[in-house]
């Protein structure tokens, strides 16, 4: 065993991901990252955690962070139920172990806290759909640069 094995009590990767962060946000993209996490799931055996991370309202927003904070739980239940309803059509994801979280704050750092609670083994996501994330950089790049999990982006 490596010392950073010893040190930590806990290996990456080790003989296949016990589970895969994927996250969802409704769009085409985060839908497609989770069919394909779903896919790996499957073949691994692992568990698919399924995020969805709703922005954060502030107390200087006031009454707009209030109707904030009720959308973003509307968002997280429509998204619960979407998941449920295509579970139960597809007969593959029947043989998927999931779960679903949500997460409050910006979406970089919402997957990253759940993925290091679970000491997950990969993480996936929908390439941006946002033009100025080429400039300010996507969440998939801050998460490629974090260089803590293997990240697949799909596009």
């Amino acid at each position: 065993m490596s010392d950073a094995q010893e040190s930590t009590g806990f290996e990456y990767g080790h003989d296949g991901p016990k589970s895969i962060v994927v996250g969802i946000d409704g769009s085409d993209s985060s839908w497609r990252a989770a069919a394909y996490a779903a896919g790996l799931a499957r073949r691994q055996r692992s568990l698919l955690v399924l995020v969805y991370v709703q922005p954060i309202a502030t107390a200087s927003w006031g009454q707009a962070g209030i109707s904030l904070v009720e959308t973003g739980q509307q968002i997280a239940d429509e998204l619960l139920d979407y998941v449920r309803t295509s579970a139960a059509r597809f007969k593959d994801f029947q043989h998927v172990r999931w779960e679903f979280r949500t997460a409050q704050g910006d979406p970089y750092n919402g997957l990253i806290a759940v993925a290091e609670q679970l000491r997950t083994d990969a993480v996936v996501v929908g390439a941006s759909e946002n033009a100025g994330h080429r400039i300010a950089g996507s969440v998939a790049v801050r998460l490629v640069k974090a260089g803590r999990w293997p990240v697949t982006v799909v596009p």
